[in-house]
Order: C-alpha cells, then sequence, then structure tokens
C-alpha cells in the first residue's frame, strides 16, 4: 500500500499506513492542495512513435512538475485540473469549507479529496455526519466522481446504503462541455441532503424492524458462505471471519443499547467491512477500501438486502 499512496494530507488520526502530514485542524482548499502535495497541473502533449512520427487521435496526460506520465488519452478527453477539483467543492458547499482528507494515488493516476459537510444529523438519537468525497483520474480509466457518505459518529461505521429511494452519487466523463457538466453537478449538494432524509427514514425503518439471534447468524452464514468442497484450513478461516462479524453484532459496546433490530445488524456489518483486519491484506487492501467508499461496499449492501427480504 505504500507504494499507491503517492500524497497524503489528514486530520485527527493517522490513516491508512500513517503517510501524510498531519495538521491541527481541516485546512483551506489553497492550504489543502499544498499539503496533499497536489498543487501541480496536467499539460496534454503529444505522442510519437520511435521513428518520430507523431500518432493522431492520443495525447498524453503530462504532470508539470516531474514530466511524468500519468496517462494515455484520447483526443476528446479533457483535463480536470486539481485546482478546479477544489474550487468546484469550494462553490459548491460555500466560502469557509474544512477539508479532511485530501491525497494522490498511483503516482498521481487518481487524486481525492474529502470534505465534511456543515449539517450534521441526529437521526434515532445518534449522530450521522456526512461528508462528500470527490475523486479524479488523470489516466484516462475512471470518470469523475461525487459521491455522500454518512458517517455514524460513535464509530466511525459508514451508512452508505444502497437505497432505492434517493442516490448517493454523481458522475460524469472526461468529454463534451465539462465547465457545463460541473455547473450541473452543483446538484450534487441536494442530492446530499435528500440521500439523508432518505437514510434518516431507513434507519428508523430498520430500527422498528426486529431480527433474532437465529436470524443474525444465518445472515451471517449467508454473508460468508463457506466453498464447497473447502479445505480444512479455508473452513477454520471462514469461521474465523464469521465469529469476528457475529462479535460485531453482539457484543461492540456502542450497540448495546440499540437493540436486536435490522438496523445494529447493518453496524455490525459496516464495522467489520471497514474495521475488520483481512486473512490476507494485499498491496491495494487500504486503496480498495477507500474505493468503496464511492462505489458503495458489496458486503454492506448484500446485508441490508438480506434484512429487506426478511
Amino acid at each position: 500500500m505504500a507504494a499507491n499512496v503517492e500524497t497524503m494530507f489528514y486530520t485527527r488520526e493517522k490513516p491508512w499506513h500513517g503517510l501524510g502530514t498531519g495538521v491541527a485542524k481541516a485546512p483551506s482548499s489553497a492550504d489543502a492542495l499544498r499539503l496533499a502535495g497536489l498543487d501541480w497541473k496536467v499539460m496534454q502533449e503529444p505522442i510519437y512513435t520511435d521513428a518520430g512520427r507523431k500518432i493522431p487521435g492520443y495525447k498524453a496526460n503530462v504532470r508539470d512538475t516531474d514530466r511524468r506520465v500519468l496517462g494515455v488519452v484520447t483526443d476528446r478527453y479533457k483535463v480536470i485540473q486539481n485546482r478546479e477539483a477544489f474550487d468546484f467543492t469550494d462553490a459548491l458547499l460555500g466560502s469557509g469549507v474544512r477539508y479532511e482528507t485530501a491525497g494522490a494515488l498511483q503516482e498521481g493516476r487518481k487524486v481525492w479529496l474529502l470534505a465534511r459537510l456543515p449539517h450534521e444529523y441526529i437521526i434515532s438519537g445518534e449522530r450521522i455526519s456526512p461528508y462528500l468525497v470527490f475523486s479524479n483520474t488523470h489516466d484516462g480509466s475512471g470518470a469523475v466522481r461525487v459521491a455522500v457518505t454518512p458517517i455514524r459518529v460513535v464509530c466511525n461505521n459508514t451508512l452508505n446504503l444502497a437505497l432505492r429511494t434517493a442516490k448517493r452519487g454523481w458522475s460524469m466523463v472526461h468529454t463534451g462541455d465539462i465547465r457545463g457538466k460541473m455547473q450541473e453537478a452543483e446538484d450534487a449538494l441536494f442530492m446530499a441532503e435528500k440521500y439523508m432524509d432518505s437514510l434518516g427514514k431507513e434507519i428508523e425503518r430498520l430500527r422498528r424492524k426486529k431480527i433474532s439471534d437465529r436470524q443474525v447468524r444465518e445472515y451471517i452464514e449467508l454473508l460468508l458462505p463457506a466453498e464447497k468442497g473447502a479445505t480444512e484450513v479455508q473452513t477454520k478461516n471462514i469461521n474465523k471471519l464469521r465469529e469476528d462479524m457475529g462479535k460485531r453484532y453482539f457484543d461492540a459496546p456502542d450497540l448495546k443499547d440499540v437493540g436486536n433490530n435490522a438496523y445494529r445488524f447493518i453496524n455490525a456489518v459496516s464495522d467489520f467491512a471497514t474495521h475488520a483486519e483481512p486473512l490476507r491484506r494485499t498491496a491495494n487492501y487500504k486503496e480498495n477500501l477507500f474505493i468503496r467508499t464511492m462505489d458503495g461496499n458489496p458486503v454492506i449492501d448484500r446485508a441490508y438486502q438480506l434484512v429487506e427480504a426478511a
């Protein structure tokens, strides 16, 4: 993972592998660019063969500070500079917005920022803080993405459920009228408010939905199925994961007063999906975990589907 995180700044405790620059409080956008190591531009340059012939239809995205090639893209690809990304969120959230995290992955090919929305929600007596995550790629591999991620403050569990009643994210490709698209993206703030309103109603409904201890164990087995013909070691590993998820439901101090209901189960699964130590930590483990902040975690979504169907 250390090789994948190029630069980062953060507030509060150290994230991931402790990389980045610690700051006393979330800075302004100008400070965030500097602290996150994102104060550079992407230039588009023509590509030539070894024989010196220009390759039509394609350009190289090159970082101006060190001449690193971040990706090869078509002529239709429009660059969105890091500064523009921060300007976008400044305009979206209003003056004085404070960023919690920002940085670059994979040698600058991917960049992100995380801003805390100004309004905190009290839902069923719990503090839920919504965050706006903005990510961009400079290698042509993905779209510009904006998503709201609610965090249960007491334990830092994400509650980014795939609701049918409200969208959590917005995206756009790097072609066409980029400025016009970014103007349209201001709807993302209204999207966040609508999502949080829908989430509040859904949390209330999930808290009223009682589930038995037997159902919890059945759900855990469905979420962490044993492979047919699994070896003794594989079976042992699955049982270990199941036990871990179960403890996060039955024994978590922050859930003891929630009651035996679907909301408690969703939180236990979220805690497992975002905080549990994997059996085998891959080089991209933490990066993939962050990406699921944008895309949604399939384990949490599956748990939500299970309690919905009950």
